[in-house]
């Protein structure tokens, strides 16, 4: 089929899932909301409570999904997309044009701090991305900040024109076709904004106020936050999809320490907790009233070789270093058999992971027989960086890299491993000071663009491709894959950038950790979500 037919089957296909999600209607009564209170044990404090600043899954759980919602949204426990505040969209046909059909009916909340007039309508979208787009819109200019996501993605150049055609009805212009369009616009960044609470924040000359006291029209209602200790919420009755605010109060209770969790869970202080240490996950897993609920994390963690330096640019030097790795005792013992062998630059539930790859065998011998070819039967000195910080994708990278260093000893690579705080090293790996990083992602939007072009495209050289790899067979393929709107074809160009990326190895893959989400028993839906969050709508409590 022609790009344009498969643009209208699937704005047709679109249309049909949003009329049905729909019928949902925004116009329902006040909803009664049990007396419930949830208490989640979240692991820090967040930086603040305007999602478009902020990168992290600990703002983005205490912001985005309590307060906010998007034009379009990421279906509860999946990647998904499903309408949001617009309940159906069109897309032109030459596929640079999006026209999204806004849901009515829809109430921004009502706080201590803010009483809306009207209903949510296009001038809250305009005013949403126009302060992202616009260096001079007054708010912008008024409260300035950066938006990394927004432009990480490059939507500050995508994105040509937002316009109110109508009080429901907004379109947006784009420069070029661009496949993950929608997935983008999920994301949490995209969390729309009140355009009347922002102009009377403007009048008042409290800008900045927007990052403290949030008001959107998500489940959850904003009441207090004292940092490092708890936030506030209130569940939403006017909230516009029905029932699915199920507790009337949740609680954030800030706990950094991961044992103090544990023994607030066990005590019930609190009911939900985030990110178990390997170490606790079997006596949780032995906890009478705690379930442990677990599933293939959307996350790799993986080595990138900074193919910028020597001898690092050559492919079987890669190939070396990643055969003398002993994969297997690193997940034993690094992610304590919570982790799955890694073989591709994205885990295997991504669509258009190519099933094809194979690890290369753990051979030390042949390691060093690739290394003689290369000219360095002598070995040679390398620094190899070790995270600071426990992640899902990585909960122990010193230990990690010490055994890494204990492995390509034997082949006559001397490891010299460096660290420096959590800040200090992204800002010195951007810059390509390492040769090789110890480092991982998980996804964000569910699109495999957001794999294979934002950690291996030549445009995210100074971002987050630390392999510094710019290789063009690969990159046309990524770019390929962005302008083309077929799934089916968009799979065939990801396998073959996937294939290009194994016969080229800038990064070793080494695992996928498996996720756990410690909750009480008497929580009811509460589902693992695999970009990284915790959401509590849908959630109810026994």
């Amino acid at each position: 089929m022609k790009q344009n037919s498969l643009l209208r089957a699937a704005r047709v296909t679109t249309l049909v899932a949003a009329a049905a999600a729909s019928l949902m209607g925004a116009n329902s009564a006040r909803a009664e909301i049990p007396n419930k209170t949830l208490v989640y044990c979240s692991e820090g404090s967040p930086a603040g409570f305007d999602p478009a600043q902020y990168t992290t899954g600990v703002d983005f759980t205490a912001n985005t999904f309590t307060v906010y919602n998007r034009l379009v949204e990421f279906e509860r426990g999946g990647t998904k997309v499903e309408p949001g505040l617009a309940e159906k969209w069109d897309v032109s046909s030459d596929g640079k044009t999006y026209t999204f059909h806004l849901r009515h009916g829809v109430k921004f909340q009502t706080t201590s701090f803010f009483k809306p007039t009207r209903e949510f309508n296009a001038d809250d979208v305009v005013f949403t991305f126009q302060r992202m787009l616009d260096p001079n819109q007054p708010f912008r200019k008024a409260y300035p900040v950066q938006f990394p996501y927004f432009t990480d993605m490059g939507l500050d150049k995508l994105i040509t024109g937002v316009e109110k055609v109508d009080p429901y009805t907004v379109k947006f212009t784009l420069k070029e076709v661009n496949a993950p369009f929608i997935q983008n616009l999920a994301m949490e960044y995209a969390s729309i904004l009140s355009a009347e609470y922002t102009d009377q924040l403007l009048k008042a000359g409290k800008a900045a106020d927007i990052n403290q006291f949030p008001v959107g029209t998500g489940p959850f209602i904003f009441r207090s936050y004292t940092k490092d200790a708890t936030i506030r919420f209130d569940g939403n009755p006017e909230y516009w999809k029905p029932n699915a605010v199920k507790i009337s109060k949740l609680i954030f209770s800030i706990t950094p320490d991961a044992g103090v969790r544990v023994q607030k869970i066990k005590r019930d202080e609190c009911q939900v907790m985030s990110y178990p240490r390997p170490a606790d996950i079997a006596p949780l897993k032995a906890e009478p009233n705690i379930d442990m609920p677990s599933q293939p994390g959307f996350n790799l963690g993986y080595l990138a070789y900074n193919v910028t330096h020597k001898p690092l640019d050559k492919v079987e030097v890669r190939e070396a270093l990643d055969m003398a790795i002993n994969k297997k005792a690193i997940i034993d013992s690094v992610y304590q058999g919570a982790g799955q062998l890694a073989t591709n630059p994205m885990p295997p539930t991504q669509w258009s992971f190519f099933k094809g790859l194979k690890a290369a065998s753990f051979d030390s011998a042949k390691a060093k027989e690739l290394l003689a070819k290369a000219g360095l039967s002598n070995g040679f000195d390398i620094t190899l960086w070790a995270m600071p910080v426990q992640r899902a994708y990585n909960p122990n990278a010193r230990l990690m890299a010490e055994m890494i260093q204990a492995d390509w000893a034997k082949i006559g690579v001397k490891a010299k491993i460096v660290t420096y705080e959590w800040g200090e090293y992204i800002k010195r790996a951007h810059a390509g000071e390492h040769d090789v990083l110890t480092i991982g992602w998980t996804g964000d939007n569910g699109d495999p663009d957001n794999w294979l072009g934002t950690l291996l495209g030549c445009e995210a050289i100074n971002g987050n491709n630390f392999s510094k790899w710019c290789y063009k067979p690969y990159d046309e393929l990524v770019q390929k894959g962005r302008t083309t709107s077929d799934v089916a074809a968009r799979t065939k160009i990801y396998g073959e950038a996937q294939q290009v990326f194994a016969q080229q190895l800038p990064f070793s893959p080494v695992a996928h950790s498996t996720v756990y989400q410690p909750v009480s028993k008497k929580v009811v839906d509460m589902r693992i979500e695999p970009l990284g969050y915790a959401r509590f709508d849908g959630v109810s409590i026994k």
